[in-house]
């Protein structure tokens, strides 16, 4: 049975992003690994469902430039169908359902999508919220009361998951010794503190459950 209080979601750990011959390799995200590895463990064990969200581009993605500024436009990654937009060993969903972004899914595919312990939402932009048209609504039905936030980047694309989902009146917590940053882009605690995000180490993460 499926512990539905309770969410992981993991961000986009993929091997473009988290493999030194990744196209977009975010430094030092190896050292996450891990304690990325004892979260799929523990939600394995604990029967607790988790989002797994993961970029997912075709070439006329707009992030994507061959001459990109890194903030708000990075090089070909992750493209579609290609080794480098898998997930890690690590974290790799057990029999996901996925829910593409190009579709719009009707509500009683979603309702019947979140029997499944895995989900993976695709997205083509850094916010899943809006690179893929169904994530809100699968929120909305999935309707934790604590959501555990882990994966890369920090400042980019965990910003944009951490962000919406506080929004909506959940609670947010991000596993702070799971998550790493791409330099040159801001960090955004100060925002998560005043979204009344709590970032705690996975060591105490039994604590919060």
């Amino acid at each position: 049975m499926i512990k539905k209080e309770l969410l992981f979601w993991n961000v986009d750990t993929q091997f473009d992003f988290m493999s030194e011959s990744g196209k977009l390799y975010v430094p030092g995200s190896e050292e996450i690994l891990p304690a990325l590895k004892c979260l799929t463990s523990l939600a394995k064990e604990n029967h607790i469902q988790v989002v797994n969200t993961a970029d997912h581009h075709f070439p006329d993605a707009k992030e994507l430039s061959d001459t990109p500024d890194f903030v708000n436009t990075f090089p070909p990654h992750c493209m579609a169908d290609s080794p480098g937009a898998n997930y890690m060993d690590e974290t790799r969903p057990e029999a996901p359902e996925v829910i593409q972004w190009d579709k719009v899914y009707s509500n009683d595919e979603l309702k019947k999508l979140i029997s499944f312990r895995n989900l993976v939402v695709l997205k083509d932009v850094f916010d899943v919220f809006e690179g893929n048209p169904n994530t809100q609504k699968l929120v909305k039905f999935l309707s934790p009361q604590k959501v555990f936030v882990y994966g890369v980047t920090t400042n980019v694309c965990v910003d944009c998951a951490v962000c919406g989902l506080a929004e909506q009146n959940i609670h947010v917590f991000v596993i702070e010794d799971a998550i790493k940053e791409l330099p040159n882009i801001p960090l955004p605690f100060k925002k998560w503190d005043a979204l009344g995000v709590k970032r705690i180490k996975y060591a105490d993460i039994a604590s919060y459950m």
